[in-house]
């Protein structure tokens, strides 16, 4: 029997499901000073591994909330990955060493030491709960918000019926998400029916990193190394295999008889069948319900990108959410929130079922051909080098949303190229357009420190950067005062040998930064794009020559349904923002 508790807990966004994304989106709207309830149907955080891989764009986001600290001592950088055929030949390898985001592109980790330091971060914040062994059952939807309605079981058995009043409802519970299926929308794709056997070891009992993906056509497999000297292997499962018989310990022993001299003394974590999908759901908000991480799209583990496609998710939904709870913004932002991210997620589930189709030939000819052809691939640098820092896999490049297309400023939308008849643009060396992509984070001198990465020194917000200039001398006084409602940071770059004179010469509303590598000098020479417009979640808005500035900032400000383009009080600018120069 189940008892209704009358009282309703009032807070402005409700996150279903403690799990990765949804812990990381409520560190996000945290740090933004909004309040969030976590409402989680198991009784503890999952302490088994499932993901493995975290990137670069992942790491970049645990340093803007705070939490690089806490999540590096359960992590490996530089986690190589090497395709192997069925004689252990490696045919393909996958060792990226780019750095432009700050952080090493590919690193192993421990999902369940990462989720509890995810989870043991929303501690600084008073305005965040976390309230485990609350299964929703049901979500009431007005004009004005969502209202769930969740049971708890108490000690006695009896069930207790909570209701919690928020804005907006997040649903981060996974693939099966019942938000998905309240919202009724579409979850297109497939679900190959080849089934995988995973089995996670302590002690690992080989001690050799990085992953091995083996393409042997009589049973393809996958053993990675981790950190903490947990090792994980997948093994492709025959269609006669029952889950019963393949999870038997005798018949795991006899999978890693090629692998391990002593297969019975290993410290089991778990054995588990599991089958890959790769689906996306056809939105993901609908009115006040929206979708997050596997509950808005599921795909394969070859790429290791589920776990960090849900980050991109939280980092994309986070500061949107913020900003039309703070009232800066209408709620009609929240539709980028599909625009922006479906297409690449989509491309990362076709990928990753590309990827897989090639692991997993068992055609005898078919591998043949696949080896034979890595092998003439392999001979030409400029290939090799294409598989190994990873150009294959494709960056997120927003062409809808809160951007602005540089070359006819238009509002919401950005084409790849720049393309214009003046003489910046004919003789730059890269018209391929920044709007829309990631902005890269280099290391910098400043009054603050020597050596600060980018984002640890202008803060969580809206940044302007100019090149060479002072903001305030090539932008009128219109634009900072929209910018000033906007809460963003005015930061200028300049060569480290000019950062001390242009610390005297500009104010102190001015971050100077010194680019002593010199690395952020050549991607600025590189393009026709002095002034850049940078959003809370480090994709470029705007870029444009310094006079184009002004229109640039309004159509930003248009895209991004501000709701006052002269400037929005300053109780509108989210709590918690760091940075702002105002």
């Amino acid at each position: 029997m189940a008892y209704t508790d009358t009282a309703v807990q009032e807070t402005e966004v409700l996150i279903v499901g403690a799990g990765p994304v949804g812990l990381m989106l409520a560190n996000i709207l945290g740090m933004y000073g909004r309040k969030v309830v976590v409402l989680e149907a198991m009784d503890q955080l999952i302490d088994y591994p499932r993901g493995v891989g975290l990137d670069d764009e992942s790491f970049r986001t645990i340093q803007t909330v705070g939490l690089v600290d806490t999540v590096r001592p359960h992590t490996s950088p530089q986690h190589i990955m090497r395709l192997v055929n069925g004689a252990g030949k490696v045919i393909l390898t996958n060792n990226p060493k780019t750095d432009e985001f700050g952080w090493d592109r590919k690193h192993s980790f421990i999902q369940p030491e990462v989720d509890k330091a995810l989870y043991e971060g929303l501690a600084r914040f008073d305005n965040v709960e976390v309230h485990f062994g609350h299964r929703v059952e049901n979500v009431e939807e007005d004009a004005n918000g969502v209202t769930a309605i969740a049971l708890v079981s108490q000690d006695d058995d009896t069930l207790v019926e909570r209701r919690f009043r928020a804005q907006y409802l997040v649903g981060c519970e996974g693939g099966k998400s019942p938000t998905r299926k309240r919202m009724g929308v579409s979850f297109e794709g497939e679900s190959p029916s080849t089934r995988w056997l995973v089995v996670d070891v302590n002690n690992d009992p080989l001690g050799t990193p990085n992953v091995f993906l083996g393409a042997d056509p009589k049973r393809p497999y996958v053993s990675i190394g981790l950190p903490h000297a947990v090792r994980r292997w997948e093994f492709m499962l025959l269609d006669h295999e029952t889950e019963e018989q393949v999870t038997d310990p005798e018949f795991v022993n006899q999978m890693l008889k090629d692998h391990v001299p002593d297969p019975a003394s290993l410290d089991y974590i778990r054995r588990r069948v599991f089958t890959h999908h790769g689906r996306i759901a056809g939105t993901f908000r609908k009115g006040h319900q929206l979708i997050a991480g596997d509950a808005a799209h599921l795909m394969p583990v070859w790429m290791g990108q589920g776990w960090n496609s849900g980050m991109r998710d939280a980092t994309n939904l986070g500061w949107k959410l913020a900003s039309v709870i703070s009232g800066q913004a209408s709620d009609s932002l929240l539709d980028t929130y599909t625009d922006e991210r479906s297409e690449h997620a989509k491309s990362m589930i076709d990928l990753s079922m590309t990827f897989g189709s090639v692991i997993k030939l068992t055609n005898p000819a078919a591998v043949v051909a696949r080896d034979t052809a890595s092998s003439v691939l392999n001979l030409f640098p400029q290939v090799k080098s294409y598989f190994s820092d990873m150009r294959f896999k494709p960056m997120p490049r927003y062409t809808k949303g809160v951007l602005v297309d540089p070359s006819t400023r238009t509002a919401g939308t950005a084409k790849g190229r720049i393309i214009s008849k003046m003489i910046p643009v004919l003789t730059a060396n890269n018209t391929v357009s920044p709007v829309g992509v990631q902005f890269p984070q280099y290391r910098f001198n400043s009054e603050a420190g020597k050596n600060l990465l980018l984002d640890d020194v202008v803060g969580n917000w809206w940044t302007v950067i100019v090149w060479g200039n002072n903001p305030k001398d090539v932008l009128p006084e219109a634009s900072l005062e929209k910018l000033r409602g906007l809460g963003a940071k005015l930061v200028a770059i300049v060569p480290e040998t000019q950062r001390e004179w242009a610390e005297k010469y500009m104010d102190e509303e001015i971050t100077v930064l010194g680019d002593h590598t010199g690395r952020m000098k050549k991607w600025f020479d590189d393009r026709p794009t002095p002034m850049i417009f940078l959003r809370p979640d480090r994709f470029v808005a705007g870029a444009c020559l310094n006079q184009h500035g002004p229109a640039t900032l309004d159509a930003i400000l248009s895209a991004l349904k501000f709701k006052d383009g002269t400037g929005a009080p300053a109780d509108q600018v989210p709590a918690g923002v760091r940075g702002s120069s105002y």
